[in-house]
């Protein structure tokens, strides 16, 4: 997937080519697709509820694979952006 802004002087966007449903762990797999860990453990190692908290050998398997985007939740030193209000974007599902 890419998610890139085209207009408004922002440059920076998210690009993931890595067929991630394809290499799935199998503890997250689904029937059309890879479950993120708080929805299937649902502890707060993998949901963070409690605020403190940091990644997780899943949230590394994702981020190796997709290096921009949001891992987990406290993932904001390279996966967190603001573009100005008004910016265009182009989503592309398989680039």
């Amino acid at each position: 997937m890419e998610f890139s802004p085209t207009s408004g002087g922002c440059t920076k966007g998210i690009r993931c080519t890595a067929d991630i449903n394809g290499q799935c762990p199998a503890q997250l797999k689904a029937p059309s697709g890879c479950n993120n860990p708080c929805t299937v453990f649902k502890t707060n190692e993998y949901c963070c509820n409690s605020g403190n908290c940091g990644p997780t050998n899943y949230s590394k398997f994702f981020k190796d694979r997709c290096p921009s985007a949001y891992s987990y939740p406290k993932d904001d030193a390279t996966s967190t952006f603001t573009c100005n209000g008004g910016t265009n974007y182009k989503v592309v599902f398989c680039p």
